[in-house]
């Protein structure tokens, strides 16, 4: 079975989800950024809302817009964001936090891991920034950490998703179902189905899954 998650800023266009196909909301702010954590009336009333059609939740964690390594007051601040989105009943929350050097923060990491209360936890496309050489030992850690699905391009040089086809085939079968791949970014409507025949993924996630 295919998931498809579309990507929603705010509380846009998803009156256009019901009647859709689409089962799964990755609900952030700041799209221009490349999503920031919504506030916490936009949360409380997109989870009511697509709780009520059946539809579950992903909500990004992430303060600002730029890279994705984080002093010590922004984990402060992801962590409270964290708490509160556990509170208003999302079903996932999406983060990623890296080492200057395009490493995962594992230490990082593991600070925010008690506020999330065993919510599923999703690590966003900052996974593309780590050495392509060095990203299966990264989903092992993901594992290890607890992370149940990577949201990914498959490359942070190559734009075009179809050209990362042979290594996200890759990185699908070093999970060997062990963690779950979504693929995103340049992923649509018209080439999903395509983009799941060539590389063996069951996830998609995009802001352009819904028929015009």
């Amino acid at each position: 079975m295919i998931t498809k998650e579309f990507c929603a800023e705010n509380l846009t266009d998803l009156h256009r989800l019901i009647d859709s196909d689409i089962t799964r909301v990755e609900l952030c702010d700041n799209l221009a950024v490349g999503g920031t954590t919504p506030s916490y009336g936009v949360i409380k009333e997109a989870n009511r809302y697509l709780h009520e059609n059946q539809i579950t939740s992903a909500v990004m964690i992430r303060p600002r817009g730029g890279n994705f390594v984080y002093n010590d007051l922004e984990l402060r601040i992801m962590e409270e964001d964290i708490l509160r989105a556990v509170e208003l009943e999302s079903d996932a929350l999406v983060f990623g936090i890296l080492t200057e050097d395009n490493q995962l923060d594992i230490e990082a990491i593991e600070t925010l891991l008690p506020a999330t209360q065993g919510l599923p936890l999703v690590f966003h496309m900052a996974f593309d920034l780590i050495p392509e050489a060095q990203q299966k030992a990264a989903l092992d850690s993901l594992i290890e950490l607890g992370f149940t699905r990577v949201l990914l391009h498959g490359s942070a040089m190559r734009h075009d998703i179809f050209d990362n086809v042979e290594h996200i085939k890759e990185l699908i079968a070093h999970a060997d179902n062990r963690i779950e791949i979504l693929l995103g970014g340049g992923v649509t409507e018209f080439n999903y189905k395509e983009l799941i025949a060539q590389t063996g993924a069951t996830q998609v996630h995009g802001t352009n899954l819904l028929p015009n």
